[in-house]
């Protein structure tokens, strides 16, 4: 009875070490030819100008070249659910954002990928705020008069978004429900025409991407109040935080970082990771990816991990409160 359970476990260990011994292996040539890097989104996309730019800088680091492909729809979760699907040996990983990693779960009835579970998270590129943008003929020259006026004219003010559940059109229900005065959502199908009514006075306020918005800034067409990231923005510093205006723990930014597939091999997450944060650190890389509008954040695979379980549970909560059904 001894003997046949020490052989037992005997068996156990060998086919343990088996394992590691083949991950080590499977791991120790990598890369040994081009990288997939999927993009959920279109071709000049910000998101995609952003990983062609990570892309470039990366492949001289790890000596392979890197293969762009944009596997666009369903805003973003088309491209999320084929990285989620790969082979788990490190020739293909992708990029996951806001959308695809923290609203999905909540916008989606039928997602067909766990943004926790179904990948390893690499690292953080970076994020990118929004500035709170008027029209120049309304009355309030910060947040805070802004505030005042929407509290004092509760159901009036406006501010657009690309429509019902986008990250601008949350950006607005959480600064609504943290003010306490209801704002009216006006949903448009494309920017030009939101900043058109924007400027004519049609709408009162808006969440704005800011490299399009930031040559209207700076002519006066638009008035900015504020950026809505965790610190000001490399782009605007002169602009304060909602945050610092008085709405403490406010944020609202659309995210991008590295994710890989969830069985890949933690020695390849680890040399990914190791390269990336030297990008990151270049300052070639970094003016690149300022203009457009990007501040560069690097993180660890766990805090990543912690981002985007934060994220689900904060934008779950607010996708609730706006009152608005999975799709």
């Amino acid at each position: 009875m001894i003997t046949r359970v020490f052989s037992a476990l005997l068996i156990v260990t060998l086919a343990a070490g088996s394992s590691d011994a083949q991950t080590v292996t499977s791991s120790a040539g990598w890369p040994s030819k081009p990288i997939k890097l999927i993009v959920p989104f279109p071709g000049g996309s910000s998101t995609d100008v952003v990983a062609r730019i990570v892309a470039q800088m990366l492949s001289p680091l790890i000596e392979q070249s890197f293969v762009i492909e944009n596997r666009v729809g369903a805003s973003g979760m088309i491209g999320a659910e084929a990285v989620a699907r790969a082979e788990p040996d490190g020739y293909t990983i992708g990029v996951a954002t806001t959308s695809t990693h923290a609203l999905a779960s909540s916008l989606s009835a039928n997602l067909r990928y766990n943004p926790l579970r179904d990948f390893a998270p690499v690292s953080m590129i970076g994020s990118s705020p929004y500035v709170m943008v008027t029209d120049p003929s309304l009355q309030a020259r910060s947040v805070q008069e802004f505030v005042a006026l929407a509290k004092a004219k509760p159901g009036k003010l406006s501010f657009g978004s690309a429509g019902p559940g986008s990250l601008a059109h949350l950006a607005g229900v959480l600064f609504s429900n943290m003010i306490g005065a209801q704002l009216v959502h006006v949903p448009y199908k494309s920017s030009a025409q939101s900043v058109t009514d924007l400027m004519t006075g049609r709408l009162d306020m808006q969440f704005a991407t800011i490299p399009p918005t930031l040559p209207l800034i700076r002519s006066g067409q638009m008035q900015a109040l504020a950026t809505t990231g965790g610190k000001r923005s490399a782009v605007l510093p002169e602009l304060p935080t909602i945050a610092e205006t008085g709405l403490f723990g406010y944020e609202a930014v659309l995210w991008m970082a590295i994710v890989a597939p969830a069985a890949v091999p933690q020695p390849i997450v680890a040399r990914l990771n190791r390269e990336l944060a030297k990008v990151l650190h270049n300052p070639e890389a970094g003016a690149a990816l300022k203009a457009q509008g990007m501040d560069i954040e690097s993180s660890t695979p766990d805090a990543l991990r912690d981002r985007i379980a934060n994220d689900l549970e904060k934008w779950r909560s607010i996708i609730a409160q706006a009152g608005i059904a999975p799709e």
